[in-house]
């Protein structure tokens, strides 16, 4: 295991942590926010100082990188990040209990959006800017941004793929370019041209500058954070429809926007997992909107609240307009369909993902065929492309993690005593990077009242599906830790 290299990487991220507070500094000097103040300085002097000593102790690592490294590094990565995230809501006793404040902070981290806070609006403006940026820099990934602002020379640039297939969400990761360092910065760009563009529309529709950052970062990032108590729900219709467009937009896999800007819309319009995605969308708004159309005064308020709360599902954002949680149980059962979906890979969305679903159909087809017929000799393709049996294999093992680690959250948080809606739809929300379920932990609800087990066994669960379960789980395997031969 080469620990130094790991090292590096590891105090490259949290001095990343470090610089990223430093708007929250300003905004509580600027706002003279004493407890902030004190919050986000020590934050930032004690993970300085911190990652100085070990970019020194590391610096004649040595270049060579796995795969097992690269997931390590990403799931380590990812915990401290959010150990040290979580600390200026700590210090300046926003929230009291780190552990509260490390439910919150990985909840951003992951884009979930679970909230401990029963009064969001209670927190100062540094504190709601960082909490909401936790969002943004977790939707696309902090690995990513690093690849894409930290240049790798010589022999060490083959590690970029390595972390970015740990940490990018979807079945798989390909190149848009050539080199790595150059498709997470086609990344980026593209996503602080979507959040500039969200924050535009939003500021034309009456909000203040920190209400339209905060939400273009919980919307850019699909994680749900709010400034207000009622989430979106006291915002205009026109604020609640920008959301909904741009919530299904960060949705989309990233690769359909840069095939955009080539001109290659053929190809856009012709991707499968695009069409799934799309097809879902306007089916569910569909049959919701028949099934609720009595509980609003005229069918153009309907189709905006159904369609705001098929968008904040199926991309796994979590902000609420209404409360889907008294809607007939045919309406809720399509939204716990959309929870397990996803949007598409590629996205920042959470979820199993459109791609993974569609692909689980082709498989369960061409098994069915090869049933009938043992002879016929049928391979599964997607985009005309034909799909190799490992990565089919490797699908299936995900399926299996999938579903046994989702049976061991919801076993253990049962030990809470809360209702079975509570307790599966808390676990699903949260593996699957949604935020709101039913009944407690509803849209007009928030995870407060858990017990420390609980909330601790939500956080893996937020961790596990935000980096597609294997770097997680590779953090809890003796085997990992032996060192090379």
């Amino acid at each position: 295991m080469n620990y130094k290299m790991m090292g590096r990487f590891l105090a490259m991220i949290t001095l990343l942590d470090a610089i990223f507070m430093v708007p929250s500094l300003v905004i509580a000097v600027v706002e003279e926010d004493a407890r902030a103040m004190f919050g986000f300085g020590w934050t930032i002097l004690l993970t300085s100082v911190a990652s100085g000593v070990v970019l020194l102790l590391c610096r004649k690592a040595r270049v060579r990188f796995y795969a097992r490294e690269g997931m390590i590094s990403v799931g380590l990565g990812w915990i401290i990040m959010s150990l040290i995230g979580a600390l200026p809501f700590w210090i300046s006793r926003e929230i009291p209990h780190y552990l509260d404040a490390f439910f919150e902070t990985v909840s951003g981290f992951t884009t979930t959006g679970a909230s401990i806070l029963t009064n969001v609006e209670g927190l100062g403006d540094s504190m709601l800017y960082w909490r909401s940026f936790t969002h943004w820099i977790g939707g696309m990934g902090v690995l990513v941004f690093l690849l894409a602002v930290v240049p790798a020379s010589g022999k060490g640039s083959g590690f970029t793929m390595h972390l970015l297939r740990a940490e990018s969400p979807g079945p798989n990761v390909g190149k848009l370019v050539p080199r790595m360092r150059q498709t997470a910065m086609i990344l980026y760009i593209l996503y602080i041209i979507l959040t500039v563009l969200d924050v535009i529309f939003l500021l034309f529709g009456g909000m203040s500058a920190l209400e339209a950052v905060c939400t273009a970062f919980g919307t850019a990032g699909t994680g749900g954070f709010g400034v207000k108590n009622d989430s979106i729900a006291g915002y205009s219709p026109y604020i609640q429809n920008v959301c909904t467009v741009f919530m299904l937009l960060f949705g989309v896999n990233f690769s359909c926007y840069y095939m955009l800007i080539l001109g290659r819309f053929r190809e856009v319009f012709r991707d499968e997992e695009l069409r799934f995605y799309l097809g879902m969308i306007v089916g569910s708004i569909a049959l919701i909107a028949l099934n609720v159309r009595g509980m609003f005064s005229s069918w153009g308020e309907t189709l905006r609240h159904v369609a705001f709360q098929v968008a904040t599902i199926i991309t796994t954002t979590g902000f609420a307009t209404t409360n889907f949680d008294l809607w007939p149980t045919f309406s809720k059962t399509i939204l716990i369909i959309l929870m397990f979906c996803g949007a598409c890979a590629g996205s920042t969305g959470g979820g199993f993902k459109c791609g993974r679903v569609l692909l689980l159909f082709k498989s369960l087809n061409r098994n069915v065929q090869k049933t009938l017929n043992p002879q016929k000799i049928k391979v599964v393709r997607n985009n005309g492309h034909m799909i190799s049996e490992k990565v089919l294999d490797n699908l299936h093992i995900y399926l299996i993690a999938y579903v046994f680690l989702l049976l061991v959250s919801i076993f253990i948080v049962s030990l809470d005593g809360q209702s079975l809606t509570t307790t599966t739809t808390s676990v699903i929300a949260c593996f699957n990077n949604i935020g709101p379920g039913f009944d407690a932990v509803g849209p007009v609800e928030n995870y407060h009242m858990f017990s420390p087990l609980a909330k601790l066994v939500l956080i893996f669960d937020m961790l596990a599906g935000r980096l597609e379960i294997f770097p997680i789980l590779l953090l809890c395997a003796r085997s990992t830790w032996k060192k090379l031969i």
